[in-house]
């Protein structure tokens, strides 16, 4: 919880040393918002001068000409127009909406001098209206126009959002499962028909998007890296030198920040941690984790898959990956490396399989075609227990597992698919565990972004043990169902918890007060604690006897309606004292003077045993 209203005040506002440094970079962002609006205004009339000067020039000799050819009044006397007067004639004519002629009929030379004014002013409009709408094509004009629109769409932004530089496949992972957590974000990237998909996407909310190099700080200021309410830069483009750029321009305008990185390469690694201490996620070294994970602990793999889905996620199958035995390696590229480090770390023995000549020195190498029945069987595929068919190529991927299955039906295979649109041909292969790197990154930026308690948890589940692991699972099914529901954070202060100052103070709460039904003290939430963070020291799966304390964490999962009711928990007063001991107190001061209830003391309460 927590009071929308301060937020948005201390937003604009703010207090200390840092909101002031913050409004400081948020001002240059204005200023340069501003240079660019003074670039579009200076274009169009630069672009515009020369229709314009025909126009106004046609327009004021067709005046001056009415004015100069004499006319007759009603009476047939003498009669000249004056400037007005032709001001006026002119306006209506050249606009095509004719009142007539005025104040009195025009003689045959003012009306030849009308006629061939008409004629001019449709050139000059012609001529006008063609150079605007070749402005409105023209690719500089469009540039500076949608950059000052998103700049200033970026500035209005009053609420937390993520900055995410790239918007391929794992950006739009990532976005989408931000947009149900009610998040939000603004985008950059260098293809504009992923900016153009932004406007057709059903977002629930308005997703500022600038088609513009991300490596570019200015474009990044634009998108708000200054800006008072980021809370994190994602860098998720294809290209590592531009992630390594983002980096490094974040570390050194916003070092506060945290930056998330995605990489390929140890190397580029090693020179982003030179800039602070930014986050770096490698989905294939994710996926060799996983998969020794998925060895030792199969159940811990299921928890860790299953959270880090998000909400909306289907429970997993249980895997059964054999623990020993001999595996086989179709690929001996950046992922086929990392996999047979992992594989031999857990005592199995590797065969690897590339099609390719390598100056890797392996005794356990066979160059050659794995989908060629003679190089699977030169591999001993029958006496195999797993496969992994890991190059680049979704099609030989596919040919490799077809290949396996056909001559040993009862191998455990590991796929990597690196295409979207390869996701039916994959599921329809029934994969035992598929690598799909865009979705590996996106997973664990959501789990470090979304709720950092959350990410926390998944660090310490792998040490937890697997029974652990299965009881938590059990649990959260138990409550969830087959789908997870909210995953969402608490944290016991005065601002997020006004109502159990006093009773965390006394140490009158525990966790099982704190998780009952506010209508219903007998039923419990449907949602369960995942974690406890107290003086940045975690306890897992917490037991309902955790007595709380002011200033701890809290992550919990369960039901949005159950989140609802501990919200009701946290800042009406009188509820908790309810749940702790069965006795209903007014939460307005008002009833309370007319029942003459007042709320207990939750010192004496603590102390005397006074839990109903």
């Amino acid at each position: 919880m927590g009071n929308p209203l301060l937020a948005f005040w201390q937003n604009i506002f703010g207090t200390g040393e840092e909101q002031r440094r913050v409004r400081r970079a948020t001002v240059r962002v204005a200023a340069h918002s501003a240079a660019q609006a003074s670039a579009t205004i200076f274009l169009i009339l630069r672009r515009m001068r020369a229709p314009l000067i025909v126009l106004i020039a046609i327009f004021s000799i067709s005046v001056l000409g009415l004015t100069l050819i004499p006319g007759q009044d009603a009476e047939g006397e003498p009669w000249r127009m004056g400037f007005f007067d032709a001001f006026y004639v002119m306006s209506y004519t050249a606009t095509t909406i004719g009142f007539g002629e005025l104040p009195f009929e025009f003689t045959y030379n003012q009306r030849m001098w009308v006629t061939i004014s008409i004629y001019l002013t449709v050139i000059g409009w012609a001529y006008a209206i063609g150079s605007l709408l070749a402005l409105l094509q023209d690719r500089a004009f469009r540039s500076a126009l949608s950059l000052q629109h998103f700049s200033r769409k970026v500035s209005r932004l009053r609420e937390p959002f993520l900055l995410i530089a790239g918007y391929g496949r794992t950006g739009e992972l990532l976005g989408r499962s931000f947009d149900r957590l009610g998040r939000r974000f603004v985008v950059l990237d260098v293809d504009d028909e992923r900016i153009d998909g932004l406007e057709l996407g059903s977002y629930h909310a308005d997703v500022p998007g600038l088609t513009a190099d991300a490596r570019d700080p200015g474009h990044l200021a634009v998108a708000g890296l200054g800006h008072s309410c980021c809370e994190a830069v994602v860098a998720l483009t294809d290209d590592e030198e531009a992630n390594l750029a983002i980096v490094m321009a974040a570390a050194l305008l916003r070092p506060e920040l945290p930056v998330i990185a995605r990489v390929t390469s140890r190397s580029i690694a090693e020179r982003m941690q030179a800039f602070g201490t930014p986050s770096t996620v490698n989905a294939f070294d994710r996926f060799g984790d996983h998969l020794r994970l998925a060895l030792r602990a199969p159940s811990s793999y299921q928890l860790m898959t299953w959270l880090e889905s998000g909400p909306g996620a289907q429970l997993p199958e249980l895997g059964s990956p054999p623990r020993s035995g001999r595996w086989i390696v179709c690929g001996y590229g950046r992922l086929g490396r990392e996999l047979t480090t992992d594989l031999r770390a857990e005592g199995l023995d590797v065969t690897v399989i590339e099609a390719r000549p390598t100056d890797v020195d392996d005794a356990d190498l066979l160059v050659g075609d794995g989908s060629d029945p003679w190089v699977l069987a030169q591999a001993d595929l029958d006496r195999a227990v797993g496969l992994v068919a890991g190059t680049d190529n979704d099609t030989t991927n596919l040919s490799l597992v077809a290949a396996a299955r056909r001559s040993n039906p009862s191998l455990f295979v590991a796929a990597r698919q690196n295409r979207p649109a390869s996701a039916p041909l994959f599921a329809a292969m029934e994969i035992d565990a598929l690598l799909v790197p865009t979705e590996v990154i996106a997973h664990e930026v959501y789990a470090q972004v979304s709720t950092p308690l959350l990410w926390r948890f998944l660090r310490e589940i792998p040490g937890m043990g697997d029974e652990w692991a299965r009881r938590m699972v059990d649990r959260l099914s138990e409550v969830c169902g087959p789908r997870l529901q909210a995953l969402w954070k608490v944290r016991l202060t005065p601002r997020e918890a006004p109502a159990l100052g006093d009773w965390l103070a006394a140490g009158a709460v525990t966790l099982g007060d704190l998780m009952r039904n506010p209508e219903d003290r007998e039923e419990p939430l449907h949602a369960v604690a995942l974690l406890v963070l107290r003086d940045r020291e975690p306890v897992l799966a917490p037991g309902d006897d955790v007595v709380l304390r002011p200033g701890d964490e809290l992550l919990l999962a369960g039901w949005t309606a159950a989140r609802r009711a501990l919200s009701t928990t946290l800042v009406v007063e009188g509820v908790l004292e309810y749940l702790i001991t069965g006795r209903r107190v007014p939460s307005s001061w008002v009833w309370r003077r007319l029942t003459g209830t007042h709320p207990g003391r939750p010192a004496a309460d603590a102390a005397g045993g006074g839990r109903a």
